[in-house]
Formats: structure tokens, sequence, C-alpha cells
């Protein structure tokens, strides 16, 4: 979790670099690592202002690397932890193949144990339903897409974009993986978040130009950070 915020804190104050702010987290596949000692070093991190949220966190049932019961457990800790520092969430949610099952049990987890603080989150590198959107979105979630939108078998993913409103849209690389279309199974890279603008931009009916603008300011209103902060 700490080499994110280090790059953060060694690239700061270079004019000629785009400033980098960092989150931390335990992801799922490490629920089963997430010991008192690895939390305390959570909360440790969220001092530090360049740490904008607590993430990737959530439950991935496709690979099961931890077992659900921990998953969940590391979960709703790592929610008070964010809940103390008044941080918002971006979450990680992989369902068993063929089901909902993770989408279900992070959505409920949500709405009992986050909602009421009002700080919301963002469901990163989307690829539920309409529905998950939905409600993710009552309790002040932000859907973010990533360069699996481009990928021909995608269209599930297209439908719900074309139906959330932009406002309440983000778009991001999943860098090093799922590199978009046309550099599909290469190492991905932050300037080929271009091709999931030039799709959403498709999706919606509108200018990829559009598409960049409109998400990168909802990721200064959201986090609070003034656009001149960013390259």
């Amino acid at each position: 979790m700490e080499q994110a915020l280090a790059l953060s804190q060694s690239y700061a104050g270079r004019p000629e670099t785009p400033r980098i702010l960092a989150t931390a987290g335990i992801h799922p596949h490490e629920a089963q690592l997430g010991d008192q000692a690895a939390l305390d070093k959570l909360d440790h991190l969220l001092a530090s202002p360049e740490v904008l949220a607590v993430g990737e966190i959530g439950l991935d049932y496709y690979y099961d690397h931890s077992p659900r019961g921990q998953q969940k457990r590391v979960f709703a800790q790592q929610m008070e932890i964010a809940r103390h520092w008044r941080r918002p969430i971006i979450i990680h949610c992989r369902p068993s193949e063929g089901s909902s099952n993770a989408w279900d049990d992070t959505l409920e987890m949500i709405e009992t144990n986050w909602s009421s603080t009002q700080l919301g989150g963002i469901l990163h590198c989307f690829t539920g339903e309409w529905e998950h959107a939905r409600r993710a979105m009552d309790c002040g979630f932000l859907i973010s897409f990533a360069g699996n939108i481009t990928f021909p078998k995608a269209e599930p993913i297209r439908q719900v974009a074309g139906r959330v409103p932009l406002d309440r849209m983000l778009i991001e690389t999943d860098a090093p993986f799922l590199a978009p279309l046309p550099y599909r199974g290469k190492r991905n890279e932050p300037a080929w978040v271009s091709r999931v603008a030039d799709k959403l931009g498709e999706v919606c009916g509108m200018e990829p130009e559009q598409v960049a603008s409109s998400t990168a300011n909802n990721f200064f209103r959201f986090f609070s950070v003034a656009p001149d902060a960013v390259s």
C-alpha cells in the first residue's frame, strides 16, 4: 500500500510531471492477509493528504484467492477506517462466472454499512448490470469504465454505460491490465485511457473530448481537487 504513496510524494512539486495521487486498501485477493497490523498500516497511511480514498476494496468471488467470509470481514473493517478518516471508497467487485453473487453482497454491504456516511465512492472497472450501477449511484457512487468497454463481447457493459449520466461517470485504464483495442494483449498504459473516452463517446453519442472533459471534472469535484493541481 505504501508504494503508491511513495511514488506520489517522490513526484510532488515537479512542474514537468502530472501530479500523482494515491489510494490505499487491502484488495479482496489479499483479504486473508488483512490482520490487525495491515489494518493499522492502512489507518496510518490515511493520515497523508495524498491518499484520496480507501481502495481497491470489495469482494472477488471469481478467483476466491481469500475465503469469502474473510473478504467480507476485511471489507467491513476497511469501511470503518474510511468512515473515521472521511474518505470515499473504491470498489473492486467480481462475481462467480454467470452469477451476480459478489455484486449482491457488495451492494448490500454498501447500503447497510456505508451509505449513511454520505461519502460515496467509485465502482472501479465496472462490469455489472444496470441495477448494480443504479443502486450504487443511489449511494453516492460514480461508475468508472475501463479498457474492456472496447472489447467485442462487452456489449452489456456498453449498454449500461449508455444509461449512466455523464456527471456520474469516470474513465480509467486499470493499467497494466485490460489494454483497450487495438492494444489488447499488451501492457496497458495510462495514455490509452483516450480509447475509453473514444468508445464512451460513440456509445453516448457525444464527442470524445466532451467525455474526457466531463469525466476529468467529475474527478476534481468528487475528490475536491483543484483542476490546476493536475496537469
